[in-house]
């Protein structure tokens, strides 16, 4: 080739390049990783190696998973065809049941692992064909995110349960069908509200994606969650004004400020729902831990991103002042309202564990949090499962 040609061709490349966004939204794998909704084969195997042997922490959060009304073999199920779920859970018509049993389901399936004791199995199989059965729409205000706190919990239990259970699930075409006609339209196109509704609505979209082995679907869901969660928590390197979702035309200072609860002072780590509670602050930090796991788990490690690197500082800045640290009069007025919640652990093991970070408060916070319950909303035993787990 000619050297001006040679030279226009690495140009081109050059530009290519550069033109190329730094962190672009992970692809759906060539073949998806079974089990591989937050946890993996891998990480399933240490979790039961741990408990087995007696060992701590696992034991401790094993015994307190066993004490939950989740792991009752005798829960029934309680189904209905309309979930309907107002505004601060006003009306509550099978809200509560649909979230607890889709939490029981994925607690029935991590002890048929653990004990192989059968019995779980089947009753995470008597859950999810109960509701398999029923379902047919979520309704009212607080539907989509309803969708996305049960959707993040049922593909997780079908995961190990269909991957790992050697007796029959004869209704699993069914459970399927119910994720990709009830489930994934509710969620799949994101939602405007706060950030954690989104955030928790892709982590159920990624997760039941990654079940129906949908790489369109996983894909879309990626690439919203890859703009929600740099809208959600601030980096420094973002600029004077934190990162926006586009289409929520927040074009101004003043229009972000109000949708980060009027908060002007922008630092490392602080999410657009700190000034409103850590609580909800924590569902948001939850979802984002829990989508980068599971993008790990299928081959692209989303944590040594930009990813990583706010869900890193969102858990160290918030540590911080739920271990006790007063608010300077620039945060949120000087007052908070904490309660983080049952949520460092993934995220804690993946950044200090496995890649090294220093992150002392977080590291605190998530020993004094030990074992981990559930929050009975989507999160649940992530001592068990994540607690300094190497796989």
């Amino acid at each position: 080739m000619h050297r001006t040609a040679l030279l226009t061709a690495a140009a081109a490349l050059l530009a290519g390049v550069l033109a190329r966004p730094a962190d672009a939204a992970p692809s759906a794998p060539a073949t998806f990783v079974h089990p591989g909704v937050t946890i993996s084969q891998g990480q399933l195997d240490f979790t039961r190696s741990r408990v087995n042997a007696g060992a701590q922490p696992w034991k401790g959060a094993f015994d307190r998973m066993m004490a939950s009304k989740y792991a009752d073999l005798n829960r029934t199920p309680r189904p209905r065809a309309v979930v309907e779920c107002g505004s601060y859970s006003n009306p509550n018509n099978g809200c509560t049941d649909e979230r607890e049993d889709a939490i029981a389901a994925y607690t029935q399936a991590l002890a048929w692992y653990i004990t192989r004791d059968e019995r779980h199995a089947r009753k995470a199989i008597e859950l999810m064909d109960a509701w398999s059965a029923v379902i047919r729409d979520h309704t009212n205000s607080n539907a989509p995110l309803q969708t996305g706190w049960a959707g993040s919990s049922w593909p997780r239990a079908a995961e190990i349960i269909k991957h790992t259970y050697t007796g029959t699930w004869a209704n699993s075409g069914r459970f399927a069908t119910m994720l990709r006609t009830v489930y994934l339209p509710e969620i799949i196109n994101g939602s405007h509200s706060n950030g954690n509704w989104e955030l928790s609505m892709m982590e159920a979209a990624v997760g039941i994606s990654v079940f129906l082995e949908d790489k369109a679907s996983y894909d879309k869901a990626m690439a919203k969650f890859r703009t929600r969660t740099a809208a959600y928590i601030y980096l420094e390197s973002d600029g004077a004004l934190p990162k926006t979702v586009p289409s929520q035309n927040l074009d101004t200072r003043d229009k972000i400020v109000k949708y980060w609860q009027g908060q002007s002072t922008f630092v490392n780590g602080l999410s657009q729902e700190t000034c409103r509670d850590f609580t909800h602050t924590g569902y948001g930090l939850s979802a984002i831990s829990h989508v980068a796991e599971t993008s790990r788990i299928q081959g692209q490690d989303l944590y040594g991103t930009d990813v990583g690197e706010r869900l890193r500082h969102g858990l160290g800045f918030h540590a911080k002042y739920e271990l006790g640290t007063e608010a300077p009069s620039w945060l949120c007025g000087g007052s908070l309202k904490l309660g983080l919640g049952p949520v460092p652990e993934v995220g804690h093991n993946a950044l200090a564990n496995r890649l090294g970070h220093a992150m002392t408060n977080t590291g605190t916070l998530t020993t004094r949090g030990r074992p981990a319950g559930s929050n009975n909303l989507f999160v649940a035993w992530e001592t068990l499962t994540h607690g300094d787990n190497p796989a």
